[in-house]
């Protein structure tokens, strides 16, 4: 069946791949080495320093790099129908400099353009905005937003920003006006309720709290019902967590709704009808249990499958989702929901039926 991967890590080889694309006076400053990019904030070091083994580019360069190798180990392989581009590099981490990080944002996203979106038709972009600066971000999107392979504007998940703050609308704004969807995706930033925790095993396994927070963020705020045709994806922050979530957010507002007159339905409703989740990492279920969540969710619509190559936990599309879920659930899972969410053009049936 067609396969839509909505988690795929693209980079550059070093930050001075991106000179090219700066303005005075930031030019000189990469290209001089002032500015060396981000640091890891903790010295732990996740297997295989992040990524697969197997990840390896010819000529040395940084494994995410290579748009060939990607095209090698997943969008060949897999026969990859879409594979949307998330990002290594996010600006919004910076906590100062913002016409710098303003800068980088606009010099990356030509960088994309330029050396993956032209590489294969099967890619498809992210939108990369310095989102502590709303009014430079909005613009940005708005920049961008006319070249058909970006389909999203990428928020990263840092230890200090709820997207839901009124202070970002006008991002949501830009995304709403120029009919593309909102993705988050953890950062090296992101934190659990009391901070990373003193080991990596703890620190991964808290990186869904920072993701519930946003989503909670969004509804309570009114992102949801201020922005009608915006759509919300979670990347990389798990998703059995949802169901409880959604009940939670539910009976707070049947007793609590006279403080936030601004929601109009039930929280569980926006999330059934505008959020999605993507599968990986997939946490080992089995299909009764994948059958079980989705029922909990009350609806088969939010799921969507993603690889997150090149790192060391890869969901393998032949693996990773059990091939005993029913064909209507592994479908949407698979393609469907994914390409509805995206409004992508997808092989005609005849076609798919025949592979």
């Amino acid at each position: 069946m067609p396969i839509i991967d909505t988690d795929v890590h693209e980079s550059f080889a070093s930050l001075q791949d991106l000179v090219p694309y700066l303005a005075d006076p930031y030019k000189d400053w990469i290209a001089s080495g002032a500015w060396r990019g981000f640091s890891q904030p903790f010295c732990y070091t996740s297997p295989g320093n992040g990524n697969r083994a197997d990840v390896k580019s010819p000529d040395g360069s940084p494994s995410a790099s290579d748009p060939n190798l990607l095209k090698e180990l997943v969008l060949d392989k897999y026969d990859i129908t879409y594979a949307v581009l998330t990002g290594y590099f996010y600006p919004t981490m910076l906590k100062l400099q913002y016409g710098l990080a303003s800068a980088l944002a606009r010099a990356y996203n030509d960088y994309v353009v330029d050396h993956w979106l032209t590489v294969d038709d099967r890619l498809l972009g992210s939108i990369q905005v310095f989102a502590r600066d709303p009014q430079a971000a909005a613009r940005e999107i708005d920049r961008m937003a006319d070249h058909p392979g970006m389909r999203q504007v990428m928020l990263p998940v840092v230890d200090d920003i709820a997207y839901g703050d009124p202070h970002y609308r006008p991002i949501f704004e830009a995304a709403e006006r120029n009919r593309l969807q909102v993705a988050f995706h953890h950062t090296v930033l992101a934190e659990g309720p009391y901070g990373m925790g003193l080991h990596y095993m703890e620190r991964h396994a808290l990186l869904p709290t920072a993701m519930m927070s946003q989503v909670i963020s969004l509804i309570c705020n009114g992102t949801f019902d201020n922005y009608p045709n915006l759509k919300f994806i979670v990347l990389e922050g798990g998703f059995t967590w949802l169901p409880s979530v959604m009940w939670r957010l539910d009976r707070e507002y049947r007793q609590g709704r006279v403080e936030v007159p601004w929601i109009k339905k039930l929280p569980s409703e926006h999330c059934r009808e505008r959020l999605k989740l993507a599968t990986q990492p997939t946490e080992d279920l089995r299909s009764d249990e994948w059958e079980k969540i989705v029922d909990l969710m009350g609806t088969d619509d939010i799921l969507v499958f993603a690889t997150d190559y090149p790192h060391f936990d890869f969901d393998d599309p032949d693996a990773s989702i059990p091939h005993n879920l029913s064909a209507d659930l592994r479908e949407k899972i698979m393609w469907k929901n994914a390409a509805s969410f995206y409004d992508l053009s997808m092989p005609p049936a005849s076609a798919i039926a025949a592979e």
